[in-house]
């Protein structure tokens, strides 16, 4: 059974004839024992309520921590996944500049084929030019040495 200040506060007690317990001096030790229990029953009370705070605070803790550790592998994950896609892009960007490396490189060997291919034209051409002027100068000198005859 539990005793609460209200109980103590009530209690009466029975009264001797002869030599029993002064009344007034047993409501005084009530009324402090009462007060006192008041007292504890309410500091009680409290540390239950901070109790209850504290354990509330650590549980909301808990989940803030369970959260942040959901956050961090999520990030960690994004952080590989996009290091993933930039090796990915960069062997894809380094590809392409192959290609164009090659494509270039092929340009070029087809225009030194088509520039030596030119070169060797108009060497033919000097050459028949000269061929042809040489001729012309022949004829010529030949007119003159039968005009001077």
């Amino acid at each position: 059974m539990r005793i609460t200040p209200i109980d103590i506060q009530q209690q009466q007690f029975k009264g001797k004839m002869f030599g029993g317990l002064d009344p007034q001096e047993v409501d005084t030790f009530l009324q402090t024992v009462a007060e006192e229990m008041e007292s504890l029953v309410r500091e009680n009370t409290d540390l239950k309520e901070q109790c209850k705070r504290a354990s509330t605070e650590m549980e909301q803790m808990a989940q803030q921590e369970k959260n942040l550790r959901e956050t961090m592998l999520a990030a960690q994950k994004i952080t590989e996944e996009m290091k993933a896609n930039a090796q990915k892009e960069a062997a894809l960007v380094i590809s392409e500049a192959e290609l164009k490396a090659e494509k270039i490189v092929a340009d070029a060997e087809r225009r030194l084929a088509q520039l030596s291919d030119q070169i060797q034209e108009i060497r033919r051409q000097r050459l028949q030019f000269e061929s042809s002027f040489k001729s012309l100068l022949d004829t010529h000198y030949k007119m003159l040495a039968l005009d001077e005859e």
